[in-house]
């Protein structure tokens, strides 16, 4: 049983980071199920839903802002990696995951995959899973916070969210330890 493991959200200004953990069934194949960042919304959450009903098992699980500023964003997506894997009803036996590094989990042997997630399809489901459950939750946060655009960047450090930072300050959701630049500034 060889689970896939990615993130979505290490490079945002505020929410958390989500991550998931994805054993699908060995003989599982979709023509369209690739790395979430190449795929548009509306194919990323058809896919969530085939991706759930067909995986022998899956999990998401998050680590939030507050916890990020605590152990830094890389510790953190190992974190939600771990939580995800926990959750998990039937343990895997190896863990692929996304990227070039990884805290060990318990005993389980694993592997890095740089751009594992246009590489395996374990790997794919966990990168769509991670993007879609994180989307719903900043979604939800952008209801309490529309200034700061999240219903359409996500978190992301736009200029437009940038400049709502600087000029609004941070939310209790924000990443304090993120560095908010102007956009304005030149580097000349």
């Amino acid at each position: 049983m060889e689970a896939g493991c990615d993130e979505a959200g290490r490079g945002c200004l505020a929410g958390p980071v989500f991550a998931a953990a994805v054993i699908l069934p060995t003989d599982f194949e979709h023509s369209l199920l690739n790395d979430s960042k190449q795929l548009c919304e509306a194919d990323r959450y058809a896919l969530r839903t085939e991706i759930e009903q067909c995986a022998i098992a899956y999990a998401v699980a998050s680590v939030s802002n507050i916890e990020i500023d605590e152990i830094n964003i890389l510790n953190a997506s190992f974190l939600a990696m771990h939580r995800a894997i926990d959750q998990l009803h039937i343990k895997p036996e190896f863990l692929i995951i996304d990227g070039n590094r990884f805290n060990k989990y318990q005993t389980t042997p694993h592997q890095c995959v740089i751009q594992g997630d246009g590489k395996y399809f374990s790997i794919a489901a966990a990168s769509i899973l991670a993007k879609t459950y994180r989307d719903d939750h900043m979604q939800q946060l952008a209801a309490e916070h529309p200034e700061y655009d999240w219903h359409t960047n996500k978190g992301y450090p736009t200029i437009k969210h940038r400049n709502m930072v600087i000029q609004h300050g941070f939310t209790p959701h924000h990443r304090r330890t993120f560095n908010v630049t102007n956009p304005q500034l030149s580097i000349f």
